[in-house]
């Protein structure tokens, strides 16, 4: 695979996102990959500007409550990710002096900071030589190198070793940059741009005619209904209120009893939601005096 050339393109061509800009810190690149997690780049944006500019440090953020981050997350979805920011940042603060850590193993040891989100801190913040490997980057290895269609079915080592086998000694963390973005943008599961695709004469799927893989497509997700939605009804309650709120607030979001306070519940569990001794419920650290989930 020319590194050169793939690089060259992504300088010409890659989107211009502000967790890319020159200066933005590891903090900034950690904020922006727990964003990122499951969650379309145009809706991050907004609100990853935002979190740099009230919290561009992670101490910054370590001293609001849990609740505070939850708010400030607003429709990014999947919340349980402002927790998590906020308890590695607590870690960041506490444990390394407000410096997100360099180093993959240490970054792992932050709470709530997987695999993928460790080297890919490593490798945008710092620049490390790391492989970082995200469905992109499989789908992108997969036709260039094995002439799949479809990367099929995670494979921790396996993927790594695809990406070592193919990182540049020089300019690593570019060239990883460059193959997400080619997945993201022009090697797309449904619809690939081979036509502009810097690496297209050198991909062993177009040789090989762009066979059809045999991997069902996946059926797109439901969100109407669902107890995702719910949560995230009951959420929206919380993050617009000053104070505790009675439970006849939150009844009043959805009319299926059973599946409201299942949705409760698992707020509570999850440490998103907090109760109060007196029955009203808040946001996590919002509340003086909380009954334990």
């Amino acid at each position: 695979m020319n590194a050169a050339q793939l690089i060259a393109w992504f300088d010409a061509e890659a989107r211009e996102l502000p967790w890319r800009a020159p200066g933005t810190t590891p903090w900034g690149v950690l904020v922006s990959e727990v964003m990122l997690q499951q969650t379309p780049v145009h809706r991050v944006v907004d609100v990853w500007t935002e979190w740099l500019a009230r919290w561009p440090r992670p101490s910054s953020l370590a001293a609001e409550t849990p609740g505070t981050a939850v708010r400030a997350w607003g429709k990014l979805g999947y919340p349980r990710r402002a927790l998590r920011l906020h308890e590695a940042a607590t870690a960041i603060a506490g444990q390394h002096g407000d410096v997100v850590p360099d180093e993959v193993d240490v970054l792992l040891a932050l709470p709530g900071i997987g695999a993928y989100t460790a080297r890919a801190v490593a490798a945008f913040g710092y620049g490390r030589r790391v492989p970082v490997v995200d469905t992109n980057v499989r789908r992108v290895l997969a036709r260039a190198m094995h002439g799949l269609s479809d990367s099929g079915p995670p494979s921790t080592s396996r993927d790594l070793s695809d990406v070592a086998r193919v990182l540049p000694q020089a300019q690593a963390a570019r060239f990883s940059a460059a193959l997400m973005e080619l997945g993201a943008v022009v090697c797309t599961a449904r619809r690939p741009r081979c036509g502009d695709c810097p690496m297209a004469n050198e991909c062993a799927w177009v040789r090989a005619g762009r066979p059809t893989g045999n991997v069902a497509a996946r059926p797109g997700q439901r969100y109407a209904g669902t107890d995702r939605q719910v949560r995230g009804l009951l959420l929206d309650v919380l993050r617009a209120a000053a104070d505790p709120v009675p439970r006849a607030r939150l009844d009043a979001v959805w009319h299926d009893a059973p599946q409201r306070d299942r949705c409760l519940g698992s707020l509570l569990v999850d440490g998103l939601v907090q109760q109060t001794h007196d029955g009203r419920f808040a946001l996590p650290g919002e509340a003086p005096t909380v009954i334990a989930p």
